[in-house]
This record gives structure tokens, C-alpha cells and sequence, in this order.
């Protein structure tokens, strides 16, 4: 696993990224103790599905479209 010191990662960070794209882990340290890990983000699971959320807003206060009087200026 290779590991980078962080004035090499700002240097070379778009090879870094690439190496992470590829699979590889990346490490960066600092004073030679390991402090992050670059890995690739995992695309998120499952399809999104509309009024998955329904039931789990469990109060809207009564003014939550109301104007807020110190915008009045902006609507004219």
C-alpha cells in the first residue's frame, strides 16, 4: 500500500485520485504516521423510490412558508 507524505499528496494529488479510481488504497501521513486513506466512493445501493420518506416529518411549525419580515424588501 503506498504511502505519501502530504506536501507529495498536494503535489500529486490527481495521480493520487486516479490510483484510488483504480482500486487502489492510497495513504496519506504525516511525519511518517499514517493519517488518511484515499478509496474510491461506492455508488449508492438501491434505486431511489418516491414517498419513501412518508410518515417521518413529524412537525412543520404553522409559519413554515411564511415570509420572513426582514425579506419584505426583496420582494417589492
Amino acid at each position: 500500500m503506498p504511502q505519501f507524505n502530504i506536501a507529495e499528496a498536494k503535489t500529486h494529488l490527481s495521480e493520487l485520485v486516479h490510483k484510488a479510481m483504480r482500486g487502489e488504497e492510497v495513504i496519506i501521513a504525516r511525519d511518517n504516521k499514517p493519517q488518511v486513506k484515499i478509496v474510491p466512493l461506492k455508488p449508492p445501493s438501491g434505486k431511489r423510490v418516491p414517498g419513501s420518506g412518508k410518515g417521518q416529518i413529524r412537525f412543520i411549525a404553522d409559519d413554515f412558508d411564511a415570509t420572513p419580515d426582514d425579506f419584505a424588501d426583496y420582494l417589492r
